[in-house]
This record gives C-alpha cells, sequence and structure tokens, in this order.
C-alpha cells in the first residue's frame, strides 16, 4: 500500500530521514531546475522570433517574399511553446511526489524502472512535461504524463510484473 497520500511522509521525532524521499526529492529538484532553464531558452528565443517578426528590415519586399509571415508563424509557434513550458513549471514548483513501498501499485509520482528488451530504463508519472529526459544520479529519467501509452501501460502494475503489449518487466518501483 502507498504510504501517505501525494504529500511526502514526515520522519518521525529523532529518526534519520528517508534517503528514498530524499533521492525523489533530489530528482525533483533536478527536474524543476530543467524546466526552468529551458523555459529561459524558450523565452529568449520567443522574443527574438517576435522582433524579427515586427522588425521593419523584414517587411516584404514582394508579393512573393514571405519573410515577414513565417516570421509571424515562428515567433507565435515559439510564444505557444513557452506557455506549455511556464505550465509545466508551475506544476513542478507545486508538485510532490510519494513514496512507494514494494507491495505498492505504481500511480502517479512513482518512480519506476523497467526492462525493455533487456534495457533498463527509467521513468517518472507525472502530470507535466511528458518526454523530457533528465540525468539524476548516473542515469537517464523520462517523465511520462497520462497521454502517454506507456504511463497507462504501468498504472496499477507492480514491481516483479510484466506486461506483454510493450513488453517490458518492472524491476525497481519507488
Amino acid at each position: 500500500m502507498m504510504k501517505g497520500s501525494c504529500l511526502p511522509r514526515p520522519a518521525a521525532q529523532g529518526s534519520p530521514p528517508d534517503p528514498m524521499m530524499n533521492a525523489k526529492q533530489r530528482l525533483l529538484e533536478t527536474v524543476q531546475t530543467e524546466i526552468r532553464s529551458r523555459l529561459d531558452r524558450l523565452s529568449r528565443a520567443a522574443r527574438e522570433a517576435h522582433a524579427a517578426a515586427t522588425d521593419p528590415g523584414s517587411k516584404a519586399e514582394s508579393k512573393y517574399d514571405t519573410r515577414s509571415l513565417e516570421a509571424s508563424y515562428l515567433a507565435a509557434g515559439q510564444a505557444r511553446q513557452v506557455e506549455d513550458m511556464a505550465r509545466d513549471a508551475e506544476i513542478f514548483e507545486q508538485l510532490t511526489l510519494p513514496e512507494f513501498g514494494v507491495e505498492d501499485e505504481i500511480a502517479a509520482g512513482a518512480l519506476v524502472e523497467v526492462d525493455i528488451d533487456g534495457e533498463s530504463a527509467w521513468y517518472l508519472l507525472v502530470p507535466g512535461g511528458g518526454g523530457l529526459t533528465v540525468e539524476w544520479e548516473d542515469r537517464e529519467v523520462t517523465l511520462l504524463t497520462p497521454s502517454s501509452a506507456l504511463y497507462r501501460t504501468l498504472l496499477g502494475m507492480r514491481m516483479g510484473e510484466s506486461s506483454e503489449d510493450p513488453e517490458l518487466f518492472v524491476s525497481e518501483v519507488m
């Protein structure tokens, strides 16, 4: 059974902090840092694209000149990406990751190691940032969101269980 809800369990008075929660907190901080970094880069690129789209030098010189139109499409697309990344940053600033025991079903907030075709892969089931991969404690962790088929496959599984479609084995759940 999962210990606690989506909030970390406080350590008992005088007992050492739970090392697994500290590890997941470090992972969460790594994800937050990566998302903020990407948001900063995307914001700069969006500002540059907007400046290019509104620059008088990009005004069409003929009816076949589409530089201004292309720049405005680019600026609009990058603005949407900034909005999405800002939403993800807000989600992760509020997020807490629950602790999972060896008998618990995989649910939102689980950090899961799976073996797929003999290869080990780590996934974190979260509400945003899907597809983002971060380096954490000498491993790559990929964020999965509910829109992912793999997220839905892992949901409800337990450590030691396997799936046939896709073919995988759950080797660890934290």
